[in-house]
């Protein structure tokens, strides 16, 4: 199972909001050379939010096309219409994804059943591992723990990407599903704790501009050397802060324009990083050895 610094791997678009396919392959170079152990395609981080449904497919399709099986690509395919979550789910799986990354329904705010039955069609319709993703901060939906215990008993759902920063409903996910499912982190200042308790590796943003030393810091965290990993996630801890100044993937497309890596582009209804926080994300990326 896959496992290690999974890139939350922006979506790069040019100054006018279109998709800049050449710093995609740009980047997913970077990761291959830098030791990120997956990647997860268009997920949250990647604006999926505001790419149309061809773009969304396209973009799934070309990560692979040019990852080559070299590490594991999980498409996101999160939605809030099952039925477009399906569809999304089915092309990731046609064009050869190796696992889907579905968050949970944003604005509907669905019941906890709701949230069960969600889960368990797509992942009934779709032949191909399934990584549930709860971030109630970004959508207004909680899937709680005995939730995701119901759903670990399907057979195709195999992990959890859990993104509340909260250590004790992280215990209590490995705790009640870790002999079933994969727990993954989704934030990553508190990413290294979670790993120490049992997590499998790290959904990351900072992985966006740090990629060797969180590859680094999720080795040696989930191997339980944490005297290693916490000294690694102090040196990270300024990016880790700054890479959320404003709204992600606000900062983190900024840093990796600053990097020469890609272009400033982002989609409406996000603008470009604010003036007044260059200066902190720039002091970050030296204090991090980034830049």
């Amino acid at each position: 199972m896959i496992s290690g610094s999974l890139v939350a791997l922006v979506t790069p678009m040019d100054s006018r909001g279109g998709l800049d396919w050449l710093a995609l392959e740009r980047l997913i170079d970077f990761h291959l050379e830098h030791g990120t152990d997956g990647i997860v395609a268009v997920g949250t981080t990647g604006e999926s939010a505001t790419l149309d449904m061809n773009e969304h497919k396209v973009a799934i399709r070309r990560v692979v096309e040019q990852v080559a099986g070299r590490i594991p690509v999980i498409a996101g395919t999160g939605a809030n219409s099952t039925r477009e979550a399906v569809e999304l789910t089915e092309a990731a799986r046609s064009v050869g994804a190796d696992a889907c990354l579905l968050v949970t329904p944003y604005y509907n705010k669905p019941t906890q059943e709701g949230l069960y039955q969600h889960y368990r069609f797509i992942a009934e319709s779709v032949a191909i591992p399934q990584i549930l993703y709860n971030v109630p901060g970004r959508t207004a939906c909680d899937m709680l723990p005995e939730t995701v215990e119901r759903l670990a008993d399907i057979p195709n759902i195999v992990g959890i990407k859990e993104a509340t920063g909260d250590l004790q409903r992280a215990r209590e996910l490995i705790d009640r599903v870790a002999d079933r499912l994969h727990v993954y982190s989704g934030d990553d200042p508190t990413a290294v704790e979670m790993m120490l308790m049992g997590g499998k590796g790290n959904i990351s943003v900072t992985a966006n501009v740090a990629p060797r030393i969180m590859h680094e810091l999720c080795e040696a965290a989930i191997k339980g050397d944490a005297d290693t990993a916490r000294r690694l996630n102090e040196s990270l801890m300024p990016l880790h802060r700054a890479l959320f100044i404003e709204s992600n993937p606000i900062p983190v497309k900024w840093a990796l324009n600053e990097m020469g890596l890609i272009a400033d582009g982002v989609r409406l209804p996000l603008t470009h990083l604010s003036a007044r926080c260059h200066g902190p994300v720039r002091e970050a990326l030296h204090q991090c050895g980034v830049l």
